[in-house]
């Protein structure tokens, strides 16, 4: 290996970049554009990931969700199982199905979560209060009555907590199942933290470990069922429309590693654990498409958020 260095810099000279490397850069471009158009919220609102300087926001770097949040192939993994799992607690499948355009726009609503969980992990404490704020006056509007004759309210502490469980846990799935390990106590450090944001929400006696959630869990069981509604969302999730069809074996790939990540009992109740050929292809496909989105879309959101940061490090307080 050649131990040539540049006087003017100290390091190696940069390969001159030839024909190819201009087409890939171009490709993987286009391609991320295409990508990030999946989760694009249609919210209106438009964070800052970049400022202030030092803002470390709710968490911080060193925070595991932090680590869990940032891969984009199993958040999304994620994101899918999450919905499923939520639509089985008949209240909570109530005010979405009554106060939600998830059914025509199921892309957007995804967009809209996915700012969410971006935002109040990376995105500066003001952003963030700011989001959960608002997600709160939203609330208090979404209540009606189901079709059991229950009344539900979307601000309800209980129902809070279904939810922000059902999410977490799938995220943690996601990304243990399609990244990496991490230890039990890491697994600790992450419910608690997002405790936090349920918390702020108005959930109520949320789980903030490993243990607990998986109580939690099996404690709702008899309170969750599936019903014509649920297999609806089912259908949608399996079927969702994008903008760019050749996105579409993507999106299919995503949905059944989605419901891969369901609990063995969840699976059971949404009638998706019969045999079939569709998940272990797409869980095939799933080793093929999560490097290829992790290339295309390159470093994200914690990137920046951590440059921003770092930007602060050394300023004077005051």
């Amino acid at each position: 290996m050649s131990s040539f260095t540049d006087p003017a810099t100290g390091r190696p000279p940069q390969r001159e970049r030839g024909p190819l490397d201009h087409l890939s850069a171009k490709l993987r471009k286009r391609a991320g554009a295409h990508v990030r158009a999946l989760t694009r919220s249609n919210s209106g609102l438009s964070l800052d990931y970049d400022n202030p300087p030092g803002d470390p926001g709710l968490f911080g770097p060193e925070a595991v969700c932090w680590r869990v949040h940032a891969d984009f192939p199993a958040m999304l993994a994620g994101g899918v199982s999450a919905l499923l799992m939520q639509t089985l607690h008949p209240l909570a499948l109530a005010g979405v199905w009554d106060h939600s355009s998830f059914r025509t726009d199921m892309q957007g609503r995804l967009g809209r979560t996915a700012q969410f969980v971006a935002g109040t992990t990376y995105g500066s404490r003001a952003d963030a209060m700011a989001l959960i704020q608002r997600v709160r006056r939203i609330h208090t509007g979404v209540v009606g009555v189901a079709p059991d004759g229950r009344h539900y309210a979307a601000s309800d502490p209980a129902l809070l907590t279904w939810v922000h469980v059902a999410e977490v846990s799938s995220f943690m799935a996601g990304y243990l199942r399609y990244v990496g390990p991490l230890s039990e106590a890491e697994q600790d450090r992450y419910y608690d933290e997002v405790a936090r944001i349920a918390q702020m929400l108005g959930a109520a006696d949320v789980p903030r470990s490993r243990a607990a959630v998986q109580a939690y869990l099996e404690a709702m069981r008899p309170q969750l069922q599936a019903s014509e509604r649920t297999r609806e969302v089912v259908r949608l999730v399996r079927k969702m429309p994008v903008a760019n069809p050749l996105l579409q074996p993507a999106v299919r790939i995503m949905a059944e590693a989605g419901i891969a990540l369901l609990p063995p009992w969840a699976r059971h109740e949404l009638e998706l654990d019969g045999p079939s050929i569709r998940r272990p292809a797409a869980l095939a496909g799933m080793r093929v498409l999560a490097p290829a989105l992790r290339w295309v879309l390159g470093a994200g959101l914690a990137a920046r958020a951590r440059r921003r940061v770092a930007r602060g490090e050394g300023t004077p307080a005051g």
